[in-house]
């Protein structure tokens, strides 16, 4: 499909990297929250506003802290994690 003298291809090309130099100009705390709303509108089903996603998250949120407070979970050092982690990719290899 053309549009004016462009595919329809280019003319997303175009406002993507037009979206992508604005989006650079924002503060790091603004770039975060943008981020966040992009990775949150793939994960939810289409139709939830921002604010039922944030809720949702929140909700999440507070269940888990909750369940760490009550000592229903088991606590994993990071640096256990990651050392986990290496050699998952060392074997891998």
């Amino acid at each position: 499909m053309l549009i004016g003298s462009l595919t329809l291809e280019q003319a997303m090309a175009a406002a993507l990297k037009e979206i992508e130099e604005q989006a650079l100009q924002l503060s790091p705390k603004e770039r975060g929250e943008l981020i966040h709303r992009l990775i949150v509108s793939l994960e939810s089903p289409p139709g939830d506003s921002p604010e039922a996603i944030a809720k949702a998250w929140d909700e999440e949120i507070a269940r888990r802290v909750a369940e760490m407070e009550a000592g229903k979970t088991v606590w994993i050092p990071a640096e256990e994690v990651f050392a986990r982690l290496d050699a998952i990719i060392e074997n891998a290899r």
